[in-house]
């Protein structure tokens, strides 16, 4: 797990100077997939992985930054544009890029990064990442946002800089949650409320080990694919600008119009709209049979309707279905692999984790990581 103290000493060894160390937490989302561009609702919460960033003054005019999770060192200069190169630092040189355009004069700093969010799993390491180095270098220049604005800076990151085409869920969560909650969040307003998840219940995360980039194909296929359902519904009645204004009446009227594909993404997020609400109030209520049969309706709708999922992020589901003290299971992140997210009665985790663990590898031949998780708290400065 990430050490605040080790990082500090790694930092002081590499740099010769004592850094701010930030962190920011990962994030598994229980409910509500491909929702969040559609200014509608999810529900993540945010995990105890997280990626830590040491940050510390330079005199040289340059950027160096050292990734402890690659093993590189990257240099830059801190006067020059960054330019994105389809590397790992165009995250945090994207961070950059962008507190530059808002008016802020970035000068030359040390950044050591270090994180235990697994990559390319869908626990959002890339928001991870974003976040805390936005926070350590808000920290370096003595300024600050307040942490919605903040998170769509980061988003801001991943659209214009990365070129990924991602919602504004994963920067939210990362630095607004807040431990032992979810988080339903309004795509729209940026509005949200949390929900206590109850002590005993824990957040067993199941990676398949089938790895996806969002910045690929199938992402961008998906999204376009549900704006051009809500074209079709937004051309007959108006006021339809996202799906997250339409029905699944509009869908029975005018879904003959639509391409089959674009009819049944639109089907997803229309109803994964209104599970994801459903969600939250029933875990205001303690109703985790309810959360439970939410989830497990929520997987089948991203994996047929939306096509999101894959064989053995399907069959992570099915074999966790069998297992005592499951209260419900799905695929969680941007689809197509990843990790499933379950919620498991904590007395029966250690042995839900264990028996999964067995029975994915066996008709897989791929070891899975699982981890027992809790909710934490988002991203923040470590004193």
């Amino acid at each position: 797990m990430h050490d605040p103290n080790a990082l500090r000493s790694m930092h002081l060894a590499r740099f010769h100077a004592d850094p701010a160390i930030c962190v920011a937490p990962g994030r598994v989302n229980l409910i509500g997939e491909h929702t969040d561009y559609a200014e509608g609702f999810v529900m993540p919460v945010a995990i105890n992985f997280a990626t830590l960033a040491a940050i510390s003054p330079r005199t040289d005019g340059k950027i160096v930054i050292w990734a402890e999770n690659y093993g590189e060192e990257k240099t830059f200069d801190a006067a020059a544009k960054p330019i994105a190169s389809k590397h790992w630092s165009d995250y945090p040189m994207g961070v950059v890029a962008i507190l530059a355009g808002e008016g802020h004069t970035i000068p030359g700093f040390s950044l050591s990064i270090w994180g235990d969010v697994p990559l390319g799993s869908g626990l959002s390491s890339s928001a991870a990442l974003e976040v805390v180095t936005a926070l350590a270098v808000l920290s370096l220049i003595g300024a600050d946002y307040p942490r919605p604005v903040l998170a769509r800076l980061c988003q801001r990151v991943e659209n214009e800089f990365v070129g990924a085409n991602c919602g504004i869920m994963d920067q939210f969560i990362s630095a607004n949650g807040k431990a032992n909650h979810a988080l339903l969040l309004d795509c729209r307003d940026l509005s949200f409320r949390l929900a206590p998840l109850p002590a005993d219940v824990a957040l067993v995360i199941a990676n398949t080990m089938v790895k996806h980039s969002i910045a690929g194909g199938d992402y961008p296929t998906r999204r376009r694919e549900s704006e051009a359902a809500c074209a079709i519904i937004n051309s007959h009645r108006g006021g339809v600008p996202f799906l997250r204004d339409a029905t699944l009446e509009d869908l029975a009227k005018w879904g003959n119009e639509m391409e089959p594909k674009s009819f049944l993404r639109a089907k997803h997020v229309i109803s994964e709209d209104l599970r994801t609400v459903a969600a939250s109030e029933a875990l205001l209520r303690g109703d985790m049979k309810e959360v439970g049969r939410l989830m497990a309706e929520a997987h089948i709708s991203y994996s047929k309707d939306f096509e999101g999922s894959c064989a053995e992020a399907d069959l992570m589901v099915d074999l966790a279905n069998e297992l005592p003290g499951l209260i419900g299971a799905r695929l969680t992140g941007g689809g197509f692999g990843g990790c499933t997210v379950n919620l498991v009665e904590q007395d029966k985790a250690d042995a839900f984790a264990e028996e999964l663990g067995k029975r994915y590898a066996a008709k897989t031949g791929i070891k899975p990581e699982i981890h027992i998780c809790h909710a934490s708290d988002g991203a923040h400065r470590i004193s």
